[in-house]
């Protein structure tokens, strides 16, 4: 089964240094053929945010969504259940930092 892992906090970075521990997580799972791709994200301050409003495009500097808690950013992983893709996000470095949501994907209907 396929889950969206987002990686969250609140847009700040941790007293520690969490790029060796990130580049660890990455190596084991890459090693074990569960992450498929994943990435860091820009800040909140360089999103945009595009749609559609009266049949006029409508752009807006920053996220759309207002909150305390911002996605730093993502891991696409492939797991056998959602206990193991938990597994894999207990061990994530950012886990005790800020939170992480795991979301299902959705396969599509035709494919």
């Amino acid at each position: 089964m396929r889950y969206l892992m987002f990686v969250c906090g609140d847009g700040t970075e941790p007293d520690v240094d969490l790029q060796a521990a990130t580049r660890a997580w990455v190596a084991e799972m890459d090693g074990r053929g569960i992450r498929k791709t994943g990435d860091r994200l820009r800040p909140v301050a360089d999103a945009t945010t595009g749609g559609v409003r009266g049949g006029e495009p409508l752009v807006t500097d920053g996220p759309f969504a207002e909150g305390t808690e911002v996605i730093g950013g993502f891991d696409l992983l492939e797991c056998a259940d959602l206990d193991e893709a938990l597994e894999v996000v207990g061990k994530h470095p950012w886990a005790a930092y800020g939170g992480i949501e795991l979301r299902p994907v959705w396969e599509w209907l035709d494919a």
